[in-house]
């Protein structure tokens, strides 16, 4: 069974959107953590690119931002308070943009995934095949419309959240969707994310 109208299938009178959004406050102790004792556990954002062209992430906690390299999927030291790039910046740059780009290194995964196109009621169940630079790689049951805005509710790998078991709520767009003839699933969606929130149980 595929479909279903509560993220990750649990069994309850309540609401699942409800649950998620009631999830998505930052636990009491964390936010004590960081404004009263300097400690934060970090929780990253999606990396982001900066207008020199590289990339980094901002932690959704303390707001401290640090280098990321897709290349190797590490952080590395922080950064004070980068420009994002804009469609503006990089006209004004004047460089030429590359006619081949390298493929971006991919974290293989096989981890379960809900997704929906956003604000319908029906969650479909799929499965993860990679994350990468560009977006998310999944299995599921159902097409998607073209350019639709989905979410999605899984696992973030650690390489990337800076937490371990670390579900997120993700917004995305999907980019592409095709038959899948090598897996139980029906169709491979490939998604941009755009951005996400961590879901803290209670």
């Amino acid at each position: 069974m595929h479909e279903s109208n509560l993220p990750f299938g649990r069994n309850s009178a309540e609401d699942g959107d409800v649950r998620i959004f009631r999830a998505l406050v930052i636990m009491p102790q964390k936010l004590m953590d960081v404004l009263m004792l300097g400690r934060c556990s970090h929780e990253f954002s999606w990396p982001r690119r900066a207008a020199n062209g590289e990339y980094y992430q901002v932690c959704l906690l303390c707001a401290a931002a640090y280098q990321y390299d897709w290349k190797t999927m590490r952080r590395g030291s922080r950064v004070e308070s980068p420009v994002p790039e804009t469609a503006a910046v990089r006209r004004r740059s004047g460089q030429k943009q590359p006619t081949w780009v390298p493929r971006a290194r991919r974290l293989k995964l096989n981890l379960p995934i809900r997704f929906r196109v956003k604000n319908l009621s029906t969650w479909f169940e799929g499965i993860i095949e990679n994350i990468s630079q560009s977006g998310i790689m999944f299995h599921g049951p159902q097409p998607l419309p073209a350019n639709a805005l989905v979410e999605m509710v899984f696992e973030m790998p650690e390489e990337i959240s800076g937490q371990k078991n670390s579900a997120v709520l993700c917004q995305g767009r999907l980019i592409r969707a095709k038959e899948a003839h090598d897996t139980t699933d029906a169709f491979g969606l490939a998604a941009s994310i755009l951005d996400y929130k961590f879901i803290h149980q209670e």
